[in-house]
């Protein structure tokens, strides 16, 4: 008998992946914790029975959403992560020496726990001296915050459930309050695709654009998400993600990347004319 874990990408669409073996399932104080493991994708996380990671395509999420904002910010040392219980963006920030502090907000412990036990890979850097973990609401952390850090990465889940606070026009508000004079915030986008992803990705782009000075979207082609198009959102107080990207200062840490490179920086933000329309209606 084979074994299939499906997610709906849409009321018509569903997306498959062939099932090995289930590794762990438990309900925590927020939500819905599963582990499986299959043969083309790896060992992959679920919340709530959506898709949050695979082994095999992990790495364009989590190098896209921190490498883009480390290469334009000259010197990103004290750095709030919100959510990535998983570790995988803790694993790409602790690759730079220039961080000096990292505070990872995580609101569920369970997701922490079952990602070192079943994602090692991902969650490799969570022991890492300047990394302190806080359990709390990400809101809760980021209103008592204030000109405190260079950047600010949003790796949330959904706009539902646990994850729905880190979308309110609040949250970016209080990130804004908590970045430094030239701060830079970074947070997952949503698909652009889909209808309803696309009015989430819209209603989160309206209130960062009405918290930010600067506030720019870029691409990325994750197999496993709905539709395979997803966006991240960069926000800034002073820099621009293209014009005020250093490649040589980039270069210069000798870091080897598997999707992210200085000319894929730059091509991220060219987007597709449809998506440029989604974002023009609500700035």
């Amino acid at each position: 008998m084979q074994l299939w874990f499906s997610e709906a990408h849409s009321k018509h669409v569903k997306f498959s992946i062939q099932v090995e073996k289930q590794l762990f399932s438990a309900q925590s104080d927020f939500q819905r914790i599963d582990v499986f493991e299959s043969r083309e994708f790896g060992r992959f996380l679920t919340l709530d029975g959506y898709m949050m990671l695979t082994e095999r395509d992990e790495f364009i999420y989590h190098e896209m959403i921190t490498h883009v904002p480390m290469a334009v910010h000259p010197n990103p040392a004290h750095v709030l992560v919100v959510g990535a219980g998983d570790g995988g963006v803790i694993r790409e920030l602790t690759r730079y020496d220039t961080v000096k502090h990292i505070d990872l907000v995580e609101i569920d412990p369970m997701v922490v726990e079952v990602s070192r036990q079943y994602l090692p890979k991902t969650a490799c850097s969570l022991d890492d001296p300047r990394v302190q973990i806080h359990y709390e609401d990400g809101l809760r952390h980021v209103r008592r915050c204030e000109d405190k850090y260079d950047l600010i990465i949003v790796d949330s889940t959904d706009p539902f459930g646990p994850g729905e606070d880190l979308f309110t026009r609040e949250f970016y508000g209080s990130c804004y309050k908590a970045l430094k004079p030239d701060g830079i915030m970074v947070n997952q986008h949503e698909s652009p695709f889909y209808q309803q992803d696309a009015v989430a990705m819209q209603r989160a782009h309206k209130r960062i654009v009405e918290s930010f000075p600067i506030s720019r979207v870029y691409q990325a082609h994750i197999p496993t998400y709905p539709s395979g198009h997803w966006l991240f959102g960069f926000a800034s107080k002073h820099y621009h993600p293209v014009r005020d990207f250093c490649v040589e200062r980039w270069e210069a840490f000798g870091l080897t990347t598997d999707y992210y490179t200085p000319r894929l920086h730059i091509g991220a933000f060219l987007l597709p004319a449809y998506v440029e329309r989604l974002l023009q209606d609500v700035e």
